[in-house]
């Protein structure tokens, strides 16, 4: 397909959709897992615990949707989850031993979309894309900002 100007954010969701193969591909290699699951774990490395909500909002998913991919991710033994100590409807989730070891897998996948989506080009131009993507990004999240009234 040819892309033009006005075709960029079906360029991006095209690049998702890819992206999301890609990684699904291998991770059902391994288990019965997408790369929502992936990037749970991988926050939770980079985190150590965080939120249920604060989860959701971040893999930019609903509660409910979050709520199905923890669950699975607890059922094979990657997380677990505790209550704070002060509000028991507060839940945090962190990896377990397991997790940890798992999440090796999925960083090698990360490291391989990588290799193949920076195939070709420079540091210079991986580095200018990432600055145009994250403008783009904000003026995404500005409007839709304004349009909730939440801004």
């Amino acid at each position: 397909m040819d892309y033009d100007l006005t075709s960029v954010p079906s360029l991006i969701s095209h690049i998702h959709t890819l992206s999301a193969e890609f990684t699904n591909s291998r991770l059902a290699e391994k288990g019965n897992f997408v790369s929502s699951h992936g990037f749970i774990l991988y926050l939770l490395s980079r985190k150590g615990r965080m939120k249920m909500g604060e989860i959701a909002r971040v893999i930019n998913r609903n509660k409910s949707t979050t709520t199905v991919l923890i669950k699975k991710l607890r059922e094979e033994g990657l997380i677990q989850e505790e209550t704070d100590e002060s509000d028991s409807r507060m839940k945090y989730v962190s990896l377990t031993a397991k997790g940890k070891k798992y999440n090796t897998l999925t960083a090698s996948i990360s490291r391989q979309l990588l290799e193949t989506c920076y195939r070709g080009f420079s540091q210079a131009e991986k580095e200018e894309l990432l600055r145009l993507l994250v403008k783009l990004n904000e003026n995404i999240e500005k409007r839709e900002l304004r349009n909730t009234g939440s801004e």
